[in-house]
């Protein structure tokens, strides 16, 4: 059965093309309906119910989208973002583990956030709970980007669906093939669909510094380094990690730089 979408732009020729991109490449999707505006928009959804929606956001106010999103009762579907903003908004977006197109669209672009979307469904399918923390990394990803409020979460894309973390709460992220393994103060763990290069690029604060090819580590976790046998990190958890010899140098500075 095909997911049924809205196409959400404000500007005509945009939604008339990613219709047609999306009949051409995608034939798992099939356009239900398409809005120019919140209101118009807000009254298809809950005449359609549809499963996903591409929905045009515009930075750096947005406001709309997200008020579009606020003032929807029945959530149950999906949303890909498309945005023609791309240095202000790909972080803020993977740190939500949300789906979202650059504009221009690029038909494989597409290709990818839809077979991404097809995933997330079955999953949320299984566990519709799903929904609710997803919602709230929207929420979330609302708060970034129209910078209501200063946020310190970011969302985990696990096997089972979605869950909303505190940064503070992540002691190191370890590489495990294409994925990451983060690891968290109540010894939990957690394995992300993302590599640690977005990893590295998520967590890009002065909190966290990457050591090694496989591993990132929260700064403030750190108990001693040693090189008596190697370059060791020790972190409060007992926790042991390699600091890779290329990294040794600008990695003592960082943390003389925080002491």
């Amino acid at each position: 059965m095909k997911l049924r979408a809205i196409v959400i732009d404000d500007e005509e020729f945009a939604r008339k093309n990613l219709s047609m991109l999306i009949d051409e490449f995608c034939p798992e999707i099939e356009v239900i309906g398409e809005a120019s505006k919140k209101s118009e928009a807000i009254d298809l959804i809950n005449e359609l119910n549809p499963d996903v929606l591409f929905l045009d956001i515009r930075m750096p106010s947005g406001a709309e989208g997200f008020e579009l999103l606020d003032e929807i009762e029945n959530k149950n579907f999906l949303v890909v973002f498309v945005t023609a903003f791309k240095e202000y908004a790909v972080q803020a977006f993977q740190a939500n583990a949300v789906h979202y197109l650059l504009k221009p669209i690029d038909d494989e672009d597409l290709r990818v956030a839809v077979d991404k979307i097809i995933a997330t469904r079955e999953i949320f399918q299984k566990n519709p709970e799903n929904y609710n923390n997803y919602f709230d990394a929207l929420q979330n990803l609302a708060n970034r980007l129209t910078d209501k409020k200063s946020t310190n979460k970011i969302a985990i894309s696990h096997t089972k669906g979605v869950k909303v973390v505190e940064v503070d709460d992540i002691t190191h992220v370890e590489a495990n093939g294409n994925c990451s393994m983060i690891y968290f103060k109540d010894n939990t763990k957690y394995l992300d669909t993302r590599t640690l290069k977005v990893y590295e690029k998520i967590l890009n604060t002065d909190q966290f510094y990457r050591i090694h090819k496989s591993h990132i580590i929260n700064m403030d976790m750190i108990k001693e380094y040693s090189s008596d046998s190697g370059y060791v990190v020790s972190l409060k958890n007992g926790v042991q990690l390699p600091v890779a010899r290329n990294r040794v140098s600008k990695f003592l500075k960082t943390i003389k730089g925080k002491e």
